[in-house]
């Protein structure tokens, strides 16, 4: 079972320490409280004395005791307030004397009425308030020991010694009560503070997770930023994730409502530092593959090489699952190479539910109470990563309004008038002709440069317009904007595909949308050509793209690469930088005043970046 797995309870302490750690303001704020409780503790009990100094039986070395501690207590509190951080060295001399003074100075008084057992009250309970359960335990289980270290000195003979030999030196002698110290009566004492010290140290260790349960969950909803998009937002949490739990690699599986495509993303943990989050090219097995159904939304399975070592499985509620099928391990086992893996599900308001998977987390403690917080953990930051998509979704629409109404504004005013003023220049040419052939001449050149302008005009216009398009709809675009392009240039062009259906990515899509317009633009800018052709196919795992005319070409002769092309500094910058956004291969072929060919080529089965 997980209990015999290798990490040891005690070490669960120790990492919700580095989980939240304490500031060293924070402190040195605690250690001035405990000092000013010690010094009052310590005054009050002088004050106890005073009133019934038959409690430690007049003892001159009891009072020299106490004004020693006393002295200790102001001693320490004056160099907490000078003293611009407290060591951990200071905390541990100052904790070992709060154990070996009440153990020494109860050998003055009698149990029943004794005003120093508050002093191991107060030793615990500083130990609880500095760190937390089995430091508390220790303390207990030390001021234990020194009890019974005073017990058998008193029962070898060691207070009759030290009385003969302060009455040698004529000093008072030590009138140390032994009643406190026989073992029936401090068996119980000792019971009594072991169970205290459990019970301080275990609310103390509580509250201290919980406290850095909230430090961790608002840390990492800190990390939720609309400036860093969605892939760098799920970079900065995964990383945390991964930090928090020592995993060496998380996978997000995610589906939005209604559609059957599957988003994959992954961060490795490597150095000490997370790598840079990427999205994954999904494959329709994959659906099966991570967004399996079952009943667990969280889980943890140890797997060794043939078999399961344990599972542990938690319903929506955070309730143990008993009966958990654990087979979905072996699918993964086949893709990534892992010795446990923890899972844990989420929904992003009511358009996006998937799983995250951490490979090889090491869980220490309680494994129940680590899964629930990653469940806890991923609830709670889930409204904030949707928040992030539903902004960056939101100016992505408020921009592409924003564009929409300045192309209609242009096209319902300037557009409009240049071609009322093309209009008008045209009419006068005409009139003009038969008197002056300069006139003529020169309406014609303004007409052109008026053409020119609206030409531009309109192209700028559509490369303001938002492009949400798909696989379904690129074919049909691509048509439009060849045929549009015909319809305004007067340039012969056509649209040619022996595609059928395609899954392509849609920023690949777009990517190639906006190719084909910007390749377009040369076309009618510099190449004079009167025909061009614009083809789509598929082949061989790729997608290839050929743009060609019939124009003057590039001033160059052949067919050039990518690299040659960029070695060269030769060949158009947009369409060669747009090229590599999708991680495809440009290639033109040039034949100087019989035209030129760009192709290009993209493969289908590729690692992309969806952080736009």
């Amino acid at each position: 079972m997980l209990s015999s797995l290798s990490f040891p309870a005690l070490r669960q302490r120790y990492v919700w320490r580095l989980r939240a750690p304490t500031s060293p303001d924070e402190v040195r704020r605690t250690e001035r409280w405990l000092a000013t409780a010690r010094v009052f503790l310590a005054i009050s009990c002088l004050v106890a004395l005073w009133m019934d100094p038959g409690e430690v039986r007049y003892s001159p070395w009891a009072y020299g005791l106490l004004g020693l501690y006393i002295t200790h207590g102001v001693t320490t509190m004056l160099l907490l307030r000078l003293r611009q951080r407290s060591t951990v060295t200071f905390r541990v001399f100052v904790h070992g004397v709060d154990i070996v003074w009440p153990a020494l100075i109860s050998m003055f008084a009698v149990s029943a009425r004794n005003p120093f057992f508050l002093f191991f009250v107060f030793v615990m309970a500083a130990a609880a308030y500095r760190w937390g359960l089995w430091e508390t335990v220790g303390t207990a289980v030390s001021s234990v020991l020194m009890l019974w270290i005073v017990s058998l000195a008193l029962h070898l003979g060691f207070i009759g010694w030290a009385d003969r030999l302060l009455m040698h030196y004529k000093l008072p002698l030590l009138q140390v009560s032994t009643a406190d110290f026989e073992p029936k009566a401090l068996f119980m004492r000792s019971i009594t503070l072991l169970v205290l010290g459990f019970l301080l140290g275990y609310l103390a260790g509580q509250q201290k997770q919980l406290r850095a349960e909230k430090a961790v969950i608002a840390r990492t909803l800190g990390l939720a930023r609309v400036e860093a998009g969605m892939a760098g937002t799920l970079q900065e949490i995964l990383g945390d994730i991964l930090a928090i739990y020592n995993a060496k690699q998380a996978v997000i599986a995610s589906q939005e409502s209604g559609s059957h495509h599957v988003f994959l993303g992954e961060v490795r943990f490597l150095s000490h530092a997370p790598t840079a989050f990427h999205w994954l090219e999904a494959t329709p097995p994959d659906r099966e593959l991570f967004l399996y159904d079952s009943v667990a939304d969280t889980c943890y399975v140890r797997r060794r090489r043939r078999s399961l070592d344990a599972a542990i499985a938690l319903d929506h509620e955070g309730a143990r699952l008993r009966d958990f099928s654990a087979d979905f391990v072996a699918a993964l086992a086949q893709r990534y190479d892992f010795r446990g893996i923890a899972v844990v599900s989420f929904v992003f308001g009511k358009e996006w539910s998937g799983r995250i998977f951490l490979l090889d987390p090491q869980l220490a403690g309680d494994i129940e109470e680590d899964l629930r917080f990653l469940q806890e953990l991923v609830r709670q930051v889930g409204p904030a990563v949707y928040n992030v998509y539903l902004l960056r979704r939101l100016r992505r629409r408020a921009g592409a309004l924003e564009r929409a109404r300045f192309a209609r504004e242009l096209h319902d005013g300037a557009v409009q008038s240049l071609i009322s003023v093309e209009m008008q220049v045209d009419v006068l040419r005409r009139r003009s002709a038969t008197n002056t052939g300069q006139v003529t001449e020169e309406l014609g050149r303004i007409q052109g440069l008026l053409r020119e302008e609206v030409l531009k005009l309109r192209e700028l216009m559509q490369q303001m317009k938002s492009l949400e398009v798909d696989s379904k709809r690129l074919l049909a675009l691509l048509s439009d904007t060849v045929e549009r392009f015909q319809r305004e240039t007067g340039i012969s062009a056509r649209f040619v595909s022996d595609m059928g259906e395609f899954d392509m990515p849609q920023q690949v899509c777009r990517e190639v949308a906006r190719i084909v317009q910007e390749g377009l633009v040369n076309v009618r800018k510099h190449s004079g050509a009167h025909q061009a052709l614009v083809r789509m196919s598929s082949s061989d795992g790729t997608w290839k793209l050929v743009i060609e005319d019939d124009g003057s070409g590039f001033p160059f002769s052949g067919r050039l690469t990518q690299a040659e092309l960029d070695s060269m500094g030769k060949g158009p910058v947009v369409i060669k930088e747009r090229v590599r956004l999708i991680d495809g291969e440009l290639t033109i072929e040039s034949n100087p005043g019989r035209g030129a060919r760009l192709e290009i080529t993209v493969p289908q089965k590729r690692e992309a970046n969806y952080g736009h």
